[in-house]
């Protein structure tokens, strides 16, 4: 009698368990199911913040070299140091720069001097958008750094090769030719 009470009381425990964990797992479940919105508003909030710190980064290391530049609305800052007497490029210009590209941390990873100049239509996306922003400013002859933030580069990606994953990077360019695009 006392071992049928016991294995009585065993399987009515047993049985609790399993009725409470499976409603419990119905309720975190419940809990857990979340609308696209709400995914969308942390997406947005993540990149809001990725935006902010790379941001002051750019701050800090524009302060450390106390480079006097100027912000765009889409984020690149640019400044001119040297000014050439050429004429400017337009939207329908193929141009051909030197160029040497660091990332922030001081890394070079692509120079003129070893890959050769880069030539390139403009709109035709075949370049960063913050390059091309960037030389829809200048003149023949003008040499300029840039730094481009990692939304105006090569983003969460990088290039594969030598650009990291989320990237800002710092040009220093010389536009050195404008010709009309081919066609």
């Amino acid at each position: 009698m006392f071992l049928k009470r016991i294995i009585h009381l065993f399987c009515i425990l047993i049985i609790s368990i399993l009725l409470f964990s499976c409603n419990s797992n119905e309720k975190n479940n419940q809990v857990h199911k979340s609308k696209p919105a709400d995914y969308d508003q942390k997406l947005i909030n993540a990149n809001v913040h990725l935006t902010h710190t790379e941001d002051e980064l750019i701050e800090e290391y524009i302060s450390r070299y106390k480079w006097d530049m100027t912000k765009t609305s889409s984020g690149l800052r640019y400044f001119i140091y040297k000014k050439g007497k050429g004429k400017g490029v337009d939207k329908k210009s193929r141009v051909k720069i030197n160029f040497k590209t660091n990332l922030i941390n001081g890394k070079m990873i692509y120079s003129s001097d070893i890959e050769g100049p880069k030539v390139f239509n403009i709109g035709k996306g075949e370049v960063e958008k913050g390059l091309e922003e960037g030389i829809l400013l200048l003149k023949v002859g003008d040499k300029a750094k840039f730094i481009i933030p990692s939304h105006l580069g090569f983003g969460l990606l990088g290039d594969e090769k030598n650009i990291p994953s989320k990237a800002t990077l710092i040009y220093d360019v010389e536009l050195v030719e404008i010709r009309k695009q081919l066609k």
